[in-house]
This record gives C-alpha cells, sequence and structure tokens, in this order.
C-alpha cells in the first residue's frame, strides 16, 4: 500500500477537506491541516457544493487558527501527539471518506481528457515538462483545488507535485533553462515578485530586501498560459525512511544562532532538512546542533552547502536511544521564526 504523503488530501465524513503534512503520522490517523470546509458562499465548488478556503495560506500561525475552530467544532481531529510531545491537527481513519492522491488525479485527468480550460492547460504545461525532462507521468501529481475537483479556471492556480529527488533535480534543471530560452513558460514579473516579498514580509521577521534575495533562488514559480503554477516536491515511498515512534521529540524553548550549512539535499521537500556544521547558539547554550528543520515552505530549497546561515526557532531534543539537538523552523507554538544567509 502506497504510504501517506506530503500534499495528499483527506475528505472527512462531514465534507471538510485537510491537506496532508509531511510524513509522520500514526498507525490510526493521518497528520494534516484543515483547508476548505464546506460553504454556501464558498468560491471553490464541486457537485453543487460551495466550498470556503480556512487556510489562506500555509503559516504555522494559520494552521493553528484552525485549531481554535477544530476544537470547537470538531474535536476529534486535534491530537496530543506521544512521539512528537506537541498537539496537532490530524485525522483518524475512521473518519476518511475520501482519500485523495495527486498522481491518481492526474492520471484520471489524463484518462478521460479535460473538462475545463484549466485542466487542458495541466495537460500542456506537463506534456512540455515531461519532454524537457523525459520524466514519466507517474513522476508528476497534481494537488491543491485541482486535486479535489474543487478548482475554479477563473482564478485557481496549478499545484504540480514531482516524485523523488532525481526526478526533482531533471525538473528543476528544465523548468530554469526553458524560462531562460523559450516563450512556453515565463517567471514571474519583478512586479509579481515584489509582491510575493511584500505579503511574505508581514508573515516572517524578514525584510522586504531580504525576500526579494530569496526569489534570486526559486525555481518553482511560474507563468503558464497566464496562469499561475508551482511545482512541490514529495518523497517517494523508497525515500520517506522513518516510522512513526522511531524517534521522540520533545521541545525545549526558543533559540537563535548560526550554522554552516553541511548538507541540503532534503531540504526540497517539506519539512526541508539542513544538516549544519559549526553551530553557534546565541545566550550561552552549548547544545550541539545538527539539523535545522523548516515546516515553512518559504525555506525549502534555499540554502546550499559552505553558506553560513543565522536561525531562529525552537529547540528540539531528538532520541531514539541516543540523543541529538535539532531547531525547528515553524513548528506549533512558535513564535515568527525564519533562517537567512549571514551577510
Amino acid at each position: 500500500m502506497e504510504k501517506p504523503k506530503d500534499r495528499d488530501f483527506i475528505e472527512t465524513t462531514e465534507g471538510l477537506l485537510f491537506c496532508v503534512v509531511g510524513y509522520l503520522h500514526p498507525p490510526d490517523r493521518y497528520t494534516a491541516y484543515l483547508k476548505y470546509v464546506p460553504s454556501v458562499d464558498g468560491k471553490w465548488r464541486r457537485w453543487g457544493t460551495g466550498y470556503a478556503r480556512v487556510l489562506p495560506y500555509y503559516h504555522v500561525s494559520q494552521v493553528e487558527n484552525t485549531y481554535g475552530y477544530l476544537q470547537e467544532n470538531h474535536p476529534r481531529y486535534m491530537y496530543r501527539c506521544p512521539v512528537r510531545n506537541i498537539t496537532v491537527s490530524s485525522v483518524p481513519l475512521v473518519n476518511v471518506e475520501r482519500y485523495y492522491r495527486p498522481r491518481s488525479r492526474l492520471e484520471a485527468i489524463l484518462r478521460d481528457g479535460p473538462r475545463d480550460d484549466l485542466e487542458d492547460k495541466l495537460i500542456s504545461l506537463l506534456a512540455i515538462l515531461s519532454a524537457f525532462t523525459g520524466l514519466d507521468i507517474n513522476d508528476l501529481g497534481v494537488t491543491g483545488s485541482m486535486l479535489t475537483e474543487t478548482h475554479n479556471p477563473e482564478f485557481s492556480d496549478m499545484d504540480i507535485t514531482v516524485y523523488g529527488a532525481r526526478e526533482t533535480e531533471l525538473l528543476k534543471e528544465a523548468i530554469i533553462r526553458i524560462r531562460g530560452e523559450e516563450e512556453v513558460i515565463q517567471p514571474f514579473s519583478s512586479a509579481k515578485w515584489e509582491e510575493w516579498s511584500m505579503s511574505r514580509a508581514g508573515r516572517f521577521p524578514l525584510s522586504f530586501e531580504e525576500l526579494m534575495m530569496f526569489t534570486e533562488r526559486k525555481w518553482n514559480y511560474g507563468v503558464y498560459k497566464g496562469t499561475y503554477f508551482s511545482v512541490h516536491p514529495v518523497r517517494t515511498d523508497e525515500e520517506i525512511t522513518e516510522k512513526y515512534g522511531d524517534f521522540t521529540y520533545w521541545q525545549s524553548g526558543e533559540v537563535s544562532g548560526e550554522a554552516e550549512i553541511s548538507d541540503s539535499s532534503e531540504s526540497i521537500y517539506l519539512p526541508a532538512i539542513f544538516r549544519v556544521d559549526d553551530a553557534k547558539i546565541s545566550g550561552g547554550n552549548h547544545v550541539e546542533i545538527t539539523e535545522i528543520v523548516s515546516y515553512e515552505g518559504l525555506f525549502c530549497d534555499m540554502f546550499e552547502p559552505g553558506e553560513r546561515v543565522e536561525f531562529k526557532g525552537i529547540l528540539e531534543q531528538v532520541s531514539d536511544g541516543e540523543t541529538k539537538h535539532r531547531v525547528v523552523i515553524g513548528g506549533a507554538g512558535a513564535s515568527p521564526s525564519y533562517i537567512k544567509r549571514t551577510a
């Protein structure tokens, strides 16, 4: 049976739509955050039912805002995790009405043919990307509103998934090359990147200028035939090596400091993992930090080996009999956290 993966979707027996997050799931439930709820006035529609988006964008503050709604209306979807020792939203298996997989949805669109202009654009865009990369269609999928068939061709984007590290690298190289040499796929305009940076300046403790520096490495956004698209790398079954309970996690307060990136090969995924050396924590804390792990997509694939970064996040102890420490960016209960290159 295929393992649950980041950016799969779940529909509950009440009709709530959750997005699966990460790869660590208890045996009897899926770790996921609430994204859409049925609503008469919802902008997204499917089979005569409207849906409203309760998560306007993925950010830890927005995810935690959904916790109050769930606690009041659907408390069964709040879970005190004994492995991570935090409370997270999750969907018990017994409450799953339908499980949505991005690859299966893309296969259905290709098999049945496009039903609207957005599905038609998706097919032609993926045909171009497949031709430039040699990727099989099974290496790709579609998530977001197109996955749940709640999309609206008038305003919905195309959110593409790609499975595996090698496949991601091929797609990354192709998109960068096509954007630079072809008129098929356009990069974001300067005005769009400025808008992107300005909107995030209010969510993160980073300046507009610092965020604009991030755009230099943001390869996974683009425009195709006037429609925005994004690409989201996802682990394959073989790349999901941690089983629930292999490690136990405890948070122990906020820390800030600097470190040197030693390995960024797993930073393409969410959570993004950066292995680090020579970490120095402010305030005289002498705990050795081996990793910085980000649940904020902003920082995915943003830093390279040899670069020195500044960070602020939650110190977390990780144990499987032996103990190590890492810093978590965008974790539950965290105040605004970040990673950025040092000057």
